[in-house]
């Protein structure tokens, strides 16, 4: 059964800096792409970035471009989300997800795992 557990979430002042982690288990890390959603209050999901199975291509959404580092180790079974310079607008809920294949596809329904998720709240 897949597991997906995520941390590293909090409160940050503006400008700060986050690293979340995502600890997988339950399927054969080292085969899917990840991604990391995020979803604020009264919006929907968003995939802030993905990572193909073997690292070799990532995506970022524009507005995280140059401040979020998508990452995996696929000897631990962990997908990292490395975040600066976050702004108030990056309040939400950080939850990482299992895509279907070693590529990673943007629709939120191609990837049928998700985690709990973690908050992330930007204020001063």
């Amino acid at each position: 059964q897949d597991r997906l557990v995520e941390s590293g979430g909090g409160l940050v002042q503006p400008g700060g800096s986050l690293r979340l982690s995502c600890a997988a288990s339950g399927f054969n890390f080292d085969l899917y792409s990840m991604g990391w959603f995020r979803r604020a209050p009264g919006k929907a999901s968003e995939l802030v970035a993905a990572i193909t199975s073997n690292a070799d291509n990532s995506y970022y959404t524009d507005s995280v471009k140059g401040r979020f580092t998508i990452a995996r180790d696929n000897d631990l079974n962990t997908l990292y989300l490395e975040m600066k310079d976050l702004k108030p607008e990056y309040t939400a809920l950080y939850s990482c997800a299992k895509g279907q294949s070693p590529l990673f596809r943007l629709a939120p329904h191609s990837y049928p795992a998700w985690g709990q998720g973690t908050q992330v709240t930007v204020t001063s």
